[in-house]
């Protein structure tokens, strides 16, 4: 088949997995997040901007499209979440009649040890205790341990449901409804109403082909109570013995028009048995009513489910990861990325001129803050370098000055004192160690005229202060200037006597 590969997928040796539970997703003693460990996984995702050793970035690998390549949709395996609590009692009823098999499936699955459910009870609701222990008693049940945890109860009339009182103390019920029997499933719902200690129930309804969309959602509505406990219901066609895997399918909401199962459609029976309880384990099953129909044109590239399926298959789905993907999120999902990749792609082939403008607009602000932060990142970095060297030649110079003699103060003032001096020798220092250019003794030099000029315009303003103060007081040159005018005016008239 086309899908052969799923199959392959569940024979032999499984990948081990485990479980988070759904009430919280740190590990805690009571399960589940689904994963699988024996396999290895690469990512679809393009490779991000890298420096170092391995030289420039490599290009970013181009998005393909999804409808032409399903694995650029589907990425790897991650854990998926399972209700909490699946421990306790779970009854299963509606199996375990017929004299052409066993039914022990249902069982094996309920007690499989790699699953989120850890019964420490499972009780078989039959018709006939004595035919039943006949059928479940394998060689293959005391092995995986499937006898220490089995028990049976017979039902007070023939295909009866379980009294409120054989209910007490189950905390799971698994139900098994045939012929498409609605009135039957509504009575499931009244003694779970009744039921004191339930918390979870799954209903798989078989044969149930051109029911009424209406009837079936006033069934959902009489089932729904949510307050007390979650229910899941896996509507299918006529049962058939085909192997597990061997087809992809469809799901679509029961008690809808989309989700009204075709007459005379025929369905995997151990493909409806995992259905029913992979929702009752994983939380994307909870409250749920769901039509499960078999995929017979297995053409990729015509059918989306089909094409889904396998690409989940090959990328290493265990059967919960590949269910809890196709309840969650399904075709629905996987033909909305089909449609986000043919207008991003008609976006980029025709770019709208406003936008273009508006994001290189943006691009280049954001470039030019990222620049003005580096350079004062780099500056901020080299000053603090320069007042480290500044500090050392200043500390240097005092012990050479107190080596001649007194200095007059201590060494933190004469370092206050020589600071402009120091933070040039700094800069020197920092140019020579980090190959810039420039000339140390023209650089001195001009130090020396620019601490002159200094001095001079502060002996002048200090002057003019004074002069402020001390008024006439003060004998200055322009004094002079005025007693040499007056007494070369007394000569000039002399002269002229």
């Amino acid at each position: 088949m086309l899908l052969g590969k799923g199959t392959s997928l569940l024979s032999s040796s499984p990948p081990r997995i485990s479980f988070i539970s759904s009430s919280s997703r740190s590990p805690s003693p009571h399960s589940t997040a689904l994963f699988m460990s024996d396999y290895a996984y690469t990512t679809k995702y393009p490779i991000g901007e890298s420096y170092g050793i391995e030289g420039p970035p490599r290009e970013k690998e181009e998005i393909k499209d999804p409808e032409a390549e399903v694995q650029a949709y589907v990425v790897s395996p991650a854990s998926v979440v399972a209700k909490p609590n699946l421990d306790g009692t779970v009854l299963v009823s509606g199996w375990v009649k017929s004299r052409e098999r066993t039914d022990q499936n249902v069982f094996d699955l309920l007690n499989h040890e790699e699953s989120a459910m850890k019964f420490s009870k499972i009780v078989a609701f039959v018709n006939d205790v004595k035919f039943a222990k006949k059928r479940l008693l394998s060689r293959s049940a005391r092995y995986t341990g499937l006898l220490d945890k089995l028990e049976f109860i017979g039902a007070t009339e023939e295909d009866g449901l379980p009294t409120v009182e054989q209910l007490a103390g189950v905390k799971h019920w698994v139900a098994n409804v045939e012929n498409g029997d609605l009135s039957r499933v509504e009575a499931i719902a009244t003694l779970c109403r009744d039921a004191g200690e339930l918390e979870n129930v799954a209903v798989l309804l078989s044969g149930a082909g051109g029911l009424d969309a209406d009837k079936c959602k006033a069934v959902i509505q009489s089932l729904s109570n949510e307050e007390k406990y979650k229910f899941a219901v896996v509507a299918v066609g006529e049962l058939k013995e085909t192997p597990e895997g061997s087809l992809p399918y469809d799901i679509e909401n029961f008690g809808t028009e989309g989700g009204v199962v075709p007459e005379g459609v025929e369905y995997s029976r151990i493909e409806s048995l995992r259905a029913v309880t992979e929702c009752l384990q994983l939380e994307s099953g909870a409250n749920k009513a769901l039509t499960f129909t078999e995929i017979t044109n297995t053409n990729t590239t015509e059918n989306v489910g089909a094409r889904l399926i396998k690409g989940l298959r090959e990328a290493g789905y265990t059967r919960a990861q590949e269910i809890d993907h196709m309840v969650s999120k399904g075709v629905t999902e996987y033909t909305a990325a089909m449609e986000k990749y043919k207008q991003d792609k008609w976006e980029k082939e025709n770019p709208d001129p406003e936008k273009v403008a508006k994001e290189l607009k943006e691009r280049d602000q954001k470039d030019a803050i990222s620049r003005e932060k580096l350079n004062k990142e780099k500056e901020a970095t080299r000053q603090k370098e320069v007042d480290k060297y500044a500090t050392d030649w200043a500390k240097r110079d005092y012990f050479r000055q107190t080596m001649g003699g007194s200095v007059g103060m201590n060494e933190e003032e004469y370092v206050k004192k020589v600071w402009d001096k120091a933070l040039l020798e700094g800069d020197i220092m920092y140019r020579q160690l980090h190959g810039g250019a420039g000339d140390a003794r023209k650089d001195r030099a001009d130090f020396d005229v620019r601490q002159e000029k200094k001095k001079e315009a502060a002996l002048k303003k200090a002057k003019k202060a004074l002069e402020g103060k001390m008024g006439d007081l003060i004998y200055t040159d322009a004094d002079d200037d005025d007693e040499d005018d007056v007494d070369e005016s007394d000569d000039k008239k002399d002269d002229a006597e």
